[in-house]
């Protein structure tokens, strides 16, 4: 089969040509349609994830068809269209993933290649409404989304919802599943553009990061602070967010990007009695929880650009420089 492979860290992805893998016991194999990319690709490419070995295929999520079984497989998934659930191993603790827990993509061989074998149970059903090329764009960031502002922040019908650095796959899927839950949500993004395109998605408001005391103006423009922030930058400007927060909020973050959080005032965490969060992925639960509110409720993911799979190191670039609205889609088959 043909797979992007890449050979070291630095080195660009190549369209090369490897064995087709056989599903073992309990798995199956899927042909894949479409496959979505993910920071942590462009991470493990520049070398800065952990368990690197060369050569991998990277991708974590993909959907496709079904079209071999391993031993044990049930046979009735054999040429079903299915998306997959590329967490592997989470445990029996649905409050943290075990030590053991890995996602597809590395240290498995991944979704940038015609064919992956994955274990039977990790294979979901396409919902009916969505094309494969939607449907791959849905697993890493749906199920976080998902993970962070249900089973963690404990969202509400009616309450106040924030949500920063729109754009981003993970920041879109987390207000369109905020917006269908009838959540009012707002969000911040140093783009004009893309807090039009989020206020086109169902946003109440927006405004842009850069902006001085934006968030004292996000609090007066949304009529007051909000229940919960759902957050994946960190760095210095979290304290803002502590500002933005209303007593009793739920801040909620799954990543990084700006470096880690100093200098947090103690007193407006505990006399507000605010919840920080961390989150990151999701269990079975959460995954089969996502696919279903995802079907109930008809949610498109936003697709920003797709790529033929021979043309993915530009499709990696386009996903670092950072201007992407939506998830960045390689179709693979047709």
């Amino acid at each position: 089969m043909h797979a992007l492979q890449l050979n070291g860290i630095g080195q660009p992805l190549h369209l090369t040509e490897v064995p087709t893998p056989a599903p073992g016991p309990g798995e199956v194999l899927v042909e894949l349609r479409a496959a979505a990319l993910n920071h942590r690709d462009v991470w493990i490419q520049k070398g800065q994830y952990a368990g690197l070995r060369f050569p991998c295929i990277l991708g974590s999520d993909g959907a496709g068809v079904v079209t071999a079984l391993g031993e044990g497989a049930d046979a009735s998934l054999l040429g079903q269209r299915v998306l997959i659930n590329p967490g592997q191993n989470w445990g029996d603790n649905p409050r943290a993933q075990a030590r053991s827990f890995t996602i597809l993509g590395l240290p498995q061989q991944g979704t940038f290649a015609e064919c992956v074998s994955v274990p039977a149970e990790k294979v979901y059903a396409l919902p009916a409404h969505l094309s494969f090329e939607q449907a791959a764009a849905l697993p890493v960031g749906g199920v976080t989304a998902y993970r962070s502002v249900f089973t963690r922040a404990g969202l509400q019908a009616g309450e106040r919802v924030l949500i920063t650095g729109v754009g981003g796959g993970v920041a879109l899927l987390a207000l369109q599943l905020a917006v269908a839950a009838g959540a009012q949500v707002w969000v911040t993004s140093g783009s004009g553009d893309k807090l039009a395109r989020a206020t086109a998605l169902g946003a109440r408001g927006g405004i842009s990061y850069h902006q001085d005391n934006w968030a004292a103006d996000l609090v007066k423009q949304a009529g007051g602070p909000f229940d919960v922030i759902v957050d994946s930058a960190a760095g210095p400007g979290f304290g803002a967010l502590l500002d933005a927060a209303a007593p009793g909020g739920r801040i909620v973050f799954y990543g990084g990007t700006l470096g880690a959080i100093s200098d947090l005032p103690p007193a407006k965490i505990f006399w507000k009695q605010l919840s920080i969060l961390g989150s990151t992925m999701g269990t079975e639960a959460d995954f089969a929880a996502m696919v279903d509110f995802v079907t109930r409720h008809a949610l498109v993911p936003v697709v920003d650009q797709v790529f033929p799979l021979a043309e993915g190191e530009a499709a990696m670039r386009r996903l670092d420089e950072g201007q992407q609205f939506g998830k960045i889609v390689l179709q693979i088959k047709a």
